[in-house]
């Protein structure tokens, strides 16, 4: 019971390390749950999507991705135009912000948020490489405890996004002037420009 305690807190560690840092994929759930906008289906798609891929890391698909570097490529490209877009959209935004609106989120702006978090999860080659490759060796690593080491990788994974995306209505007050939402969404497009150029880079 000791042992897989460990291993699953180690798990929790080492999932936390690599989704933590902001990147495309936190920005993102970041203004959603900041504009309150999608907040459960983005955290659910994003925590689910992490739980898949780590569970495909644990079971040694990792050798899969390695062998397939066209596949690789061709995500890679497509992920890169994706967040192209997306950041020049944000930018467009930051130049145009109002402030919070008090009315709930529509029907559309519910699906676009959901197909740009899918997008934004599995068109990002990087997701691959941290986690299936990455995660799938430290995974391995721990021999027959794997399996408790990707559930706290997991974990991990559901307590970052929840905490991301519903605690980001904290910032609500601060979020009602405009110049604050041209400060987030100048952060969410050089965020998005940055990741994009990288990967159509490929670096």
């Amino acid at each position: 019971m000791g042992n897989a305690l460990t291993a699953a807190a180690a798990g929790f560690g080492t999932g936390l390390s690599l989704i933590i840092a902001i990147g495309a994929q936190n920005a993102f759930v970041l203004r959603q749950g900041i504009r309150r906008e999608a907040v459960l289906p983005v955290v659910a798609i994003c925590a689910a999507s992490d739980a898949v891929l780590i569970a495909c890391g644990a079971g040694g698909l990792g050798v899969l991705v390695t062998a397939w570097p066209g596949a690789l490529t061709a995500v890679r490209l497509v992920g890169a135009a994706f967040l192209l877009c997306y950041g020049l959209l944000a930018a467009r935004r930051a130049f145009r912000a109002s402030s919070l609106s008090s009315s709930g989120p529509t029907v559309r702006s519910g699906r676009r948020a959901v197909l740009a978090c899918l997008a934004m999860t599995w068109l990002n080659p990087h997701v691959y490489l941290d986690t299936v490759l990455l995660l799938g060796a430290v995974a391995a690593t721990h021999g027959s405890l794997r399996w408790e080491f990707a559930l706290g990788a997991a974990f991990a994974s559901i307590c970052w996004f929840a905490s991301l995306g519903f605690g980001a209505r904290l910032l609500a007050g601060f979020f009602r002037r405009a110049s604050s939402w041209r400060l987030l969404d100048g952060l969410v497009a050089a965020t998005m420009l940055l990741v994009g150029t990288t990967l159509a880079l490929g670096t």
